[in-house]
């Protein structure tokens, strides 16, 4: 199942572009930190790696997250295996690991969220191991999965404290009241010490982050209904049954007493992200928990039903209906998969979408109404964009090149000039982008100056992203350098740009 599930990335890994976050992560790689406004710095690390083994090209990028997704089928059926799943069970889990939709997503792009599953199953399956084995020095492993967890992304803490808090509730507690709890976080504080004192050092920037997607609206807030409905489709309809059915396995049944916690973990991780309004993948990591539950509730079930059909019968009574699970997974799968990966030609893709009833809502405002979902339209079309940026820059006179700037709409308009930009130009366009934006809060303090002064600007926006500084500067200086840099643009000479190149800039993928 892993193998397969690999080997059908990387057949389609060419099939469109570039994802929007893929180019930013690679060129967070390029200025390697202990932090960054946006994330921790595990996986620009991770980028940097990839492109010194592998190299850039999308099989080479695809190849890490779809390797990530297969490993997630493995401890999925791992996970199954210790709460006690025989072959069937196992099998199952596996199978239900691979049918939901959002994974497919998400291990088809080059970003952190790929391995995030496997941080947050780490940790439910070291406390698995725990409960079975009553041995608390488990918690040091614990510890280093949660601390590099961390370091990829800050949502585990979440799960994490879930995990804690579901286990407090249950006849597992005393594991709690041991000192080795406290030696494993001392562990995982360890392992994130770094990002935390860079985060402190830089003000916080990612809470400030987190303020400002929240005041401007940027995100959708679904009611609870329609959230709820947005995880059936992101898990996919057809595996419903089996994380429902693995959430009551948890809560309420006699064979999943010892595993209360989990289904704990689960409520609160749901629970927190509902009150939070957060997008509806940020709660997906804590399904593969739910999945190998449901697979082994599914064995247990078809078990105590063939015991009632007597005990001959058993066995033709689950020779029938074990095969008819899988299909029902393998049919799930056929109809969402034109959806979540590029089998597809763009134009039949969106045929096929507007007559399915599987796909899930835009997460973002700037998406609503748009004919391709984020995951599509942000693959799209950012060589010809760069080529339009480097037309401009070719056209000015030597002396204008040498001060001109680039300013982007976004972060992935910046990416993609500094990705793209190595090869359309002999002086090269990414230098320019990091004078303009780079991760060095510096650019404002010195570098802006000749910035602002220039005569030419290869930009349409006077939007300035504090993602791409170290620190975000203040909302007064960010207020004065928008008015001093709009009032420029509209000094600028209409003969500098023609309106082809303008209608081809960087704006057409806002953030």
């Amino acid at each position: 199942m892993a193998i397969a599930y690999f080997a059908l990335h990387m057949a389609t890994a060419t099939r469109y572009g570039y994802f929007r976050d893929a180019l930013y992560y690679l060129a967070c790689a390029d200025h390697l930190a202990l932090g960054y406004v946006d994330l921790p710095p595990l996986f620009p690390f991770i980028a940097w790696i990839a492109r010194h083994t592998l190299g850039t090209s999308l099989p080479a990028l695809i190849f890490w997250p779809a390797l990530a997704g297969a490993a997630r089928i493995i401890l999925a059926a791992a996970f199954a295996r210790e709460l006690g799943a025989k072959r069937f069970g196992v099998a199952l889990a596996a199978a239900l690991a691979a049918t939901p939709a959002v994974w497919w997503v998400i291990d088809h792009q080059f970003a952190m969220n790929a391995l995030e599953p496997l941080f947050w199953t780490g940790c439910a399956y070291v406390l698995l191991r725990m409960i079975h084995t009553q041995n608390p020095k488990l918690w040091l492993p614990f510890g280093v999965i949660a601390g590099l967890g961390l370091e990829n992304k800050y949502s585990i803490a979440i799960f994490a404290f879930a995990l804690l808090f579901g286990l407090l509730l249950t006849q597992h507690r005393k594991l709690l009241f041991t000192p080795w709890l406290f030696a494993g976080g001392a562990v995982a504080l360890l392992i994130f010490l770094p990002n935390l004192i860079w985060n402190f050092r830089h003000h916080w920037p990612f809470l400030e982050l987190m303020h400002n997607i929240r005041v401007t609206g940027k995100d959708i807030a679904y009611p609870p209904g329609a959230y709820t409905v947005q995880q059936i489709l992101m898990m996919n309809p057809f595996s419903f049954p089996f994380w429902f059915g693995g959430l009551l396995f948890y809560l309420f049944s006699r064979a999943g007493k010892n595993y209360r916690a989990f289904g704990w973990a689960f409520l609160i991780t749901f629970a927190f992200f509902l009150a939070s309004h957060g997008k509806d993948y940020y709660s997906a990591p804590a399904y593969p928990i739910l999945l190998a539950a449901g697979a082994i509730a599914a064995e247990l079930l078809l078990s105590r039903s063939g015991q009632r059909q007597g005990s001959e019968q058993e066995p033709k009574w689950r020779a029938v209906l074990e095969p008819v699970c899988f299909v029902w997974l393998a049919a799930g799968v056929t109809l969402v998969l034109p959806l979540v990966l590029p089998v597809l030609p763009l134009e039949a893709f969106v045929r096929y979408q507007s007559h399915s009833l599987l796909h899930g809502k835009p997460t973002e405002r700037s998406f609503v109404g748009t004919p391709l979902p984020q995951y599509y339209a942000d693959e799209l079309p950012w060589q010809e964009q760069v080529a339009a940026v480097a037309r401009v820059y070719h056209s000015l006179k030597p002396e204008e090149q040498a001060k001109v700037a680039i300013f982007c709409d976004n972060y992935g308009q910046a990416a993609a000039i500094d990705f793209f930009g190595r090869c359309l130009c002999e002086r090269s366009l990414r230098l320019l982008l990091r004078n303009a934006a780079g991760p060095s809060l510096s650019w404002l303090e010195g570098q802006s100056a000749n910035a602002l002064a220039a005569r030419q600007e290869l930009a349409l926006t006077a939007t300035l992203r504090s993602r791409w500084c170290a620190s975000p500067p203040s909302s007064s200086s960010c207020a004065q350098l928008f008015l001093h840099r709009r009032a420029q643009l509209s000094t600028v000479e209409s003969s500098d740009f023609t309106c082809q190149e303008k209608a081809a800039g960087l704006s057409s993928h806002p953030d």
